[in-house]
């Protein structure tokens, strides 16, 4: 018996047993009765909506029957986009991934469908059914690689996007696998590609990295934006006002030089992106709202290079704007614990001031949300910044919570510089742990680092300590 009349013969059994006539299974399941009776005698394949009414009407959950239907009408007959189209957006709305895997590998021998797959992928890829859609991205890549073509540099580019999360080592794997896809890309969406990888080497702190690709992001905006500023409203556009990017590139480049201490070079870039001179008359509402939070950025770094140089006179000023300005506290904060550190000030009425931003929160802006990873990286940075200031003081267990608290986040995106950092810090002031940090620190050392790579970081610091003990030894 073929898995088709198995199908079907489920439906014909859940017939004879409820004693339901074609007439009232067909009214059960809102069909006409004609097409119902075709269905059962395999004159017609059952579309996805009547599969999914018929499967309601048996009772059984959403999907139960695709596994049989792929067998039927997509393995074991003539594979009809009209039937495959509307399946795989229901796999993807039910996470059954493993049938579209079945599904896109039975079909991508023939080329015809890589245009109707790939344009499937970007459906759900903006709906944010992301594993569904990095499945027949990955498909349509494997069909288009010897294509060198531009679908195969977007499929590359929506599948880095997809990977990028907490694990610091799997984003930059992402990343270098993704740029030489960058040229291949349509101009517009170079922009959004060379931004992405921008702030993943942010946050890995690779700073050479940023420099090269926010130099490339400010330079290809500004040339596109010469030439095709006003173009046709029908052509394909970026997701962002183009003097976005410059702006953007630039203050990239601001950070870059922040983090290399060369205050006076950040500075040149931030007068960069607060020029607006040669910004094209008339500005679009979207435009003046860009160029608006840019200034803001401009004024706000200008405070904080100057406090990061060494003038800590400005720190009330600065606090003073920073005052009304709420999405702009959390990332001052870090920086101004760093200055605080560096040049042995007193801070403390500004975190009690401030106390409420000390926990982690999604950095926004007017333009909208700040990537993920970079986020977490720096609010990482931030603990162990805070951590450092409290062991300063001698106020220990104030300290030893934030340090343990930076090493959690450091475990959780996988940050190796800040977990050495962290645990050469615990050592250094474990004398003055409780037992209860001792326990967190232990838990965190012999369970969530217990990989070898962790193992050599761990040794580094405790040489004493021959192999790391399983967590029941711990215990």
């Amino acid at each position: 018996m073929n898995d088709q009349i198995t199908m079907l013969t489920e439906i014909e059994d859940y017939m004879s047993r409820e004693s339901l006539s074609i007439s009232r299974f067909a009214e059960k399941c809102g069909l006409h009765s004609g097409t119902l009776s075709n269905i059962i005698n395999s004159n017609r394949p059952i579309a996805m909506q009547q599969l999914d009414r018929i499967t309601e009407a048996m009772g059984q959950s959403a999907g139960y029957y695709y596994d049989l239907y792929i067998d039927s009408y997509i393995l074991g007959g003539s594979a009809n986009w009209r039937r495959i189209g509307p399946l795989l957006l229901r796999c993807a709305e039910l996470d059954k991934l493993e049938a579209i895997r079945r599904v896109v590998g039975n079909i991508l021998d023939h080329l015809v469908y890589l245009p109707l797959l790939f344009e499937s992928a970007e459906e759900l890829y903006h709906r944010h059914l992301y594993a569904a859609a990095a499945i027949i991205y990955e498909s349509v890549a494997e069909g288009e690689r010897l294509q060198h073509s531009e679908r195969l540099a977007l499929c590359r580019f929506r599948l880095f996007h997809i990977s990028l999360g907490d694990n610091q080592a799997a984003n930059l794997h992402a990343a270098n696998q993704f740029e030489p896809y960058v040229e291949r890309l349509d101009e517009c969406d170079q922009l959004d590609a060379i931004k992405t990888l921008a702030d993943v080497y942010a946050s890995l702190r690779q700073w050479d990295k940023v420099e090269y690709w926010a130099t490339l992001l400010s330079r290809k905006a500004s040339v596109q934006y010469q030439y095709f500023a006003h173009n046709d409203p029908s052509e394909k556009q970026s997701s962002r006002p183009l003097i976005y990017y410059v702006m953007y590139g630039y203050l990239s480049l601001a950070g870059v030089n922040d983090e290399r201490e060369d205050y006076g070079e950040a500075l040149r870039y931030t007068l960069m992106y607060s020029d607006t001179s040669w910004i094209k008359l008339p500005v679009s509402d979207e435009e003046a709202l860009i160029v608006e939070q840019f200034q803001e950025w401009a004024t706000t770094n200008q405070y904080l290079y100057r406090l990061m140089s060494g003038q800590t006179a400005v720190l009330a000023e600065y606090i003073g704007y920073l005052q009304p300005r709420e999405q702009e506290i959390f990332p001052a904060l870090f920086k101004i614990m760093q200055a605080a550190n560096r040049f042995q000030m007193d801070v403390d009425h500004i975190l009690e001031r401030f106390h409420r931003h000390l926990a982690y929160q999604e950095q926004q802006s007017r333009l909208g949300s700040f990537t993920e990873p970079l986020t977490k990286d720096r609010y990482t940075r931030f603990l162990t910044e805070l951590a450092i200031y409290h062991l300063r003081k001698e106020r220990w267990d104030d300290g030893l919570h934030y340090l343990l608290g930076s090493l959690e986040y450091s475990i959780r995106i996988m940050s190796d510089s800040n977990i050495a950092i962290c645990i050469g810090l615990f050592e250094k002031y474990r004398a003055h742990a409780r037992p209860e940090h001792v326990e967190r620190y232990h838990h965190y050392i012999y369970s969530e680092l217990n990989s070898q790579k962790y193992k050599d970081l761990v040794y580094c610091f405790l040489p004493n300590t021959s192999r790391i003990p399983s967590t029941a030894e711990v215990r």
